[in-house]
């Protein structure tokens, strides 16, 4: 991506990752790596006190900064949205628990938010795009969570316009539901990337893009675009035996060859 050759540390793209429960580490880690992977400047990563450890051997860049216990809880709202409000974007929910008291402080974390978001797993529920109308939000369902937000698959379109947000349907195909209520499908891929983890890389790819000044439409499409074409380079190597890792660390050649 271009950037200003001039520019300094921090000006091309902040980005936090919220998520993690105590039976959870890689969910938060693996979207934090592909943001990483996308370019940006800095990486914020909010985890479950019992896993700050693993992720700051995630990588040297990683700021990270544990929850106050070791489930996202009400104590940590205020805090969160102090951070918030000096990043470009943020990636919320991969690994959350969806406890009663979890979605409760979840819910005051999305609705305050000050940033472009990318929600995705535990903050995809039937109050998120109420919770958003109006901010510019990346939901990234699979087809169930797009049935948890009670969303059906032909009412994309129409809820995506209508809450001024994008949807990004993940599956086989994607399909991307953009504010001006059309929906874009990429296609490619194969079964490999039903690995666990490929959709938190693609939703931290998305937040990696919307903090480098992309449009959530073409964020998402890029995103969608990269994560599938490592499929396919990764197929020819080791049909579907590869992992979510292997899939972030294709990243940077592929965004350059997509620019």
């Amino acid at each position: 991506m271009q950037r200003d050759p001039l520019s300094h540390k921090g000006e091309n793209g902040k980005v936090a990752v919220i998520g993690g429960s105590p039976t959870i580490h890689g969910a938060p880690l693996l979207s934090a790596l592909a943001a990483e992977a996308s370019g940006v400047d800095l990486i914020f990563l909010v985890v479950p006190k019992i896993h700050q450890q693993v992720a700051r051997m995630a990588s040297l860049n990683f700021q990270v900064y544990p929850f106050e216990g070791d489930e996202l809880s009400a104590d940590d709202i205020p805090a969160l949205l102090e951070l918030l409000a000096t990043m470009d974007a943020a990636v919320i929910g991969p690994g959350l628990s969806r406890t009663p008291d979890v979605l409760d402080a979840l819910k005051n974390l999305v609705a305050e938010a000050p940033c472009s978001l990318v929600l995705d797993a535990s903050a995809l529920q039937p109050w998120t795009v109420e919770s958003v109308k109006g901010k510019n939000v990346v939901l990234t369902p699979h087809l169930g969570e797009l049935e948890r937000m009670e969303i059906g698959t032909k009412d994309m379109g129409k809820v995506a316009k209508e809450a001024g947000i994008t949807i990004h349907l993940k599956g086989p195909e994607d399909h991307i539901a953009t504010m001006d209520g059309n929906v874009h499908m990429v296609r490619g891929g194969n079964a490999g990337l039903t690995v666990g983890g490929t959709g938190d890389a693609l939703a931290g790819l998305i937040g990696g893009l919307l903090a480098q000044r992309l449009h959530a439409e073409e964020a998402c499409k890029a995103a969608s675009t990269i994560i599938k074409r490592a499929g396919t380079v990764l197929f020819e190597k080791k049909g579907t035996a590869y992992t979510t890792r292997e899939v972030i660390e294709l990243v940077p050649e592929l965004l350059r060859a997509l620019d």
